[in-house]
């Protein structure tokens, strides 16, 4: 099969948007090859030659010459986790190949099949690096990007810029934000709200700021799940602030990297203590989109069913 005939289906649930399927629509339209994003009433109707769905759910049986490619970027999460993790496990039906953020992912599921398996973390473009060495405009002391659900306790850390030791400070909030949560803070003039945002501009409204916040409770599962949002900071050059957990600490042990480590609680992030740390920020190369999809196993699968390689010089 020729690429410019081939089209991957990237199946949504629930989600319109998500950062790595820019990455793989990037990666892949330089081979020729047809992607599109599509939800689940769409597939059934879609001709395709890759299925490749963003789990959720998937009772569709699989079809004829179509391969089918499951991707797990996070565990359940509460309440009743390890139950849907299991109903997951139990009620989806057996793809050809299987994607997880990591291990950590894979064991929460706990699939017992030969279906093969490979690891696709979360990344970063290549081309961000580029704003790594351009100073801040420093609009905002601080910037907090990504999820702002419930479940990752947001109100902590905001209390400390609307009544806590940072009101002096102030804040860009890059996400999309619940009614309730900007009506909470709308009287608190250092907080400000942005988003959602095309992925596109993200690394400018970053450089605003100069720091970045990477909040995040020590729980399970968030607490081992890849931070974006931290890998974002760092990609164009700002010095993090985070909160100690696992996943990040396991990231010092193995890249590197310096960064203002404080409570849970919160009671330490102060702003002289911000200002007096030192900061370093790790090589990235690694962990840029081009890397993580060319580690990942699909590559592979691809090559293997319909010929031909992904190499530089796209000859696929």
């Amino acid at each position: 099969m020729l690429a410019h005939s081939m089209r991957i289906a990237f199946v949504h649930n629930n989600k319109a948007y998500l950062s790595e399927t820019e990455a793989y629509r990037g990666f892949f339209g330089r081979y020729g090859i047809d992607t599109v994003l599509v939800n689940k009433e769409e597939i059934k109707k879609l001709p395709c030659d890759v299925e490749w769905r963003y789990m959720g759910t998937d009772l569709s049986p699989r079809r004829r010459n179509v391969l089918k490619i499951h991707e797990y970027t996070s565990t359940s999460i509460p309440p009743w986790r390890k139950w849907k993790n299991l109903s997951k496990k139990w009620l989806n039906v057996e793809p050809d190949y299987r994607l997880f953020l990591n291990e950590y992912v894979k064991r929460s599921f706990g699939f017992e099949d030969d279906v093969p398996s490979g690891f696709r973390d979360m990344g970063i473009p290549d081309t961000w690096l580029q704003y790594a060495s351009a100073p801040s405009t420093g609009e905002f002391d601080f910037v907090y990007l990504g999820d702002l659900g419930p479940v990752r306790e947001p109100e902590k850390l905001l209390d400390c810029f609307a009544t806590g030791h940072l009101r002096d400070r102030s804040i860009l909030v890059v996400g999309k934000a619940g009614p309730l949560l900007k009506e909470r803070y709308q009287q608190s003039g250092n907080i400000s709200f942005i988003g959602p945002i095309p992925y596109e501009e993200v690394p400018l409204q970053l450089k605003r700021a100069r720091f970045g916040l990477n909040f995040m409770i020590d729980k399970e599962p968030l607490n081992r799940q890849t931070s974006t949002k931290f890998l974002e900071y760092l990609a164009v050059g700002l010095p993090v602030v985070s909160t100690q957990y696992h996943w990040i600490m396991d990231f010092e042990q193995r890249y590197g990297g310096k960064y203002c480590y404080v409570e849970q609680d919160l009671a330490d992030l102060r702003w002289d203590r911000v200002c007096g740390m030192i900061y370093d920020i790790p090589d990235l190369q690694s962990w840029t989109w081009e890397q993580q999809i060319r580690q990942s196993g699909v590559l592979d699968l691809i090559e293997d069913h319909w010929g031909g390689t992904f190499d530089d010089d796209l000859s696929f």
